[in-house]
């Protein structure tokens, strides 16, 4: 979102503005951070981006709420069968765009998502593939040799969730997205590529590259009211980490996504750098235009700053400063007041 714009009224600039509503969704009213554009005459506007915010809030908010899930979630489970969204449709008995429109963002019907949330488990999804009467027997065949398949690789699976668990500081009983994971599902394969990017882009330290993945997560959330990985943050006292952060440089070292190299400092201080490892280039695809920018915009806003600056940048930020007493897990909402990137911004 852009701090200023110009009024198609009176040419002058507005400015972004933020306050608390009540917005009606469903016959239901949530509380927001409503953003907005006031103009000199107390006319007030709304944009792409802002009316993108706004309305992802709500959502959020609604699936949060219902346990509904994430467009992100429902994208995997598809991805995970690999059929396409029409197919997906078809086999749960939705109309032809349905799938896709839920991907897009969305929110669908309490009934329908728990249709959503049972096809996730192959040996259920197994079953509605064999009921469906959309499919013809070709079709059923090979959808169910892909289930059989996963079903086969599934001690393997739940060995690597688990790891994944820990290394993401989700606990038994989690009931995820929420407002501490930026309302997405926590993403170890997605946070790993973020490590691989800023070692690519800045070779950091380990405590330049805590605030590099918060940094992150948190603009995207505040450009867009999603994290990009998923991933929960602890308020310590050199500023935001992720909640496990020493289990998670620890997977991407032992996976061979990065290399650490520890330094003795003339102060008798050990530090750690991040380096790029031979042969092992940022996946792009994992991502969107719009995180793959927001990354872009992390290197650009603090590849020059020191560890020191980066930390005294964090620890500005009301995320850090409402939790730091605590040690405690922040809230994403307030990456709403995000400050880092105003002086960028204008």
């Amino acid at each position: 979102m852009k701090p200023t714009l110009k009024s198609p009224m009176t040419g002058n600039d507005m400015v972004l503005c933020r306050e608390k509503r009540t917005i009606p969704f469903r016959k239901e009213e949530f509380e927001i951070l409503y953003h907005f554009y006031k103009d000199t005459d107390g006319e007030q506007y709304t944009e792409e981006f802002t009316d993108e915010v706004n309305i992802n809030q709500v959502y959020n908010q609604y699936r949060d709420k219902y346990n509904l899930p994430f467009p992100d979630e429902i994208k995997a489970i598809r991805s995970k069968y690999e059929l396409s969204a029409i197919k997906m449709s078809e086999v749960l008995g939705f109309g032809a765009n349905v799938w896709r429109n839920y991907e897009a963002g969305e929110v669908p019907s309490e009934s329908n998502a728990r249709l959503i949330q049972v096809a996730d488990d192959e040996v259920e999804f197994g079953k509605l593939v064999k009921l469906s009467s959309h499919l013809d027997e070709k079709a059923k065949n090979k959808i169910i040799a892909r289930i059989e398949g996963l079903l086969k690789a599934n001690d393997g699976w739940r060995t690597v969730y688990g790891e994944e668990d820990y290394v993401m500081g989700t606990d038994p009983g989690d009931t995820l997205p929420d407002h501490t994971t930026g309302y997405r599902k926590p993403n170890l394969e997605r946070l790993t590529e973020m490590i691989v990017y800023f070692t690519e882009a800045m070779k950091p330290w380990k405590t330049k590259l805590n605030k590099l993945l918060f940094f992150a997560d948190f603009r995207h959330f505040q450009l867009h009211g999603f994290s990009i990985s998923g991933a929960r943050y602890r308020a310590v006292t050199h500023g935001p980490v992720p909640k496990q952060y020493d289990a998670l440089f620890d997977h991407s070292a032992r996976h061979e996504q990065v290399m650490m190299v520890q330094e003795m400092f003339p102060s008798g201080d050990l530090g750690t750098q991040f380096l790029p490892r031979s042969g092992r280039s940022f996946r792009n695809e994992l991502f969107n235009e719009a995180e793959l920018a927001t990354l872009e915009e992390v290197v650009k806003r603090f590849k020059k700053d020191t560890a020191r600056q980066i930390i005294e940048a964090s620890h500005e930020e009301d995320a850090w400063k409402q939790f730091e007493q605590d040690h405690g897990i922040i809230d994403y909402n307030l990456a709403f007041g995000l400050k880092a990137f105003d002086t960028q911004d204008k």
